[in-house]
């Protein structure tokens, strides 16, 4: 199970998640970064990830498709900012593919691993809003508990890699 840590957000449009996770940074990384591991984790059960495509570059595009108990699908576009192979994702729903606008905006996320100890991963996800009320929608849609959850399944899967 995750160790949590207790990191402030930087500001009042910010959420935190940081975790010690009980296995090494690169499989960390690649449950990140590999479309057939992320669909193993993203999405907090009962809820499926059926589809997800990556090009994991900065620049490059993303689509992480979740689908509801009842089979609805939601489309999750995105492009990658930053890539440190390893390190650092920064990607963001803002931009489709090709640097193509989205229609709604809603947040950037800066995930960074680094090694912490024998074989675990100290594990921050910052999500960065546009406004502070976007950051309390997200908030009240689940963040903590259902990050939290994909996170214990992210955990586990990179553990058995």
């Amino acid at each position: 199970m995750t160790t949590k840590l207790d990191i402030a957000p930087s500001s009042d449009r910010e959420l935190v998640l940081a975790r010690i996770i009980d296995a090494p940074r690169q499989n960390v990384y690649r449950c990140w970064t590999e479309p057939k591991l992320v669909t193993q984790w993203f999405a907090p059960k009962p809820w499926t990830t059926p589809r997800a495509e990556m090009d994991v570059r900065a620049g490059g595009s993303s689509m992480v498709v979740m689908a509801g108990p009842d089979g609805a699908e939601f489309e999750n576009p995105g492009l990658y900012l930053e890539v440190v192979p390893g390190e650092k994702l920064v990607f963001t729903d803002a931009f489709t593919k090709a640097w193509e606008p989205s229609e709604r905006p809603f947040m950037t996320v800066v995930l960074t691993m680094e090694d912490e100890g024998s074989g675990k991963t100290r594990y921050i996800a910052r999500v960065k809003h546009w406004t502070a009320e976007g950051r309390e929608q997200h908030e009240k849609m689940g963040f903590h508990e259902g990050w939290g959850q994909c996170t214990d399944q992210l955990e586990e899967l990179a553990k058995s890699l």
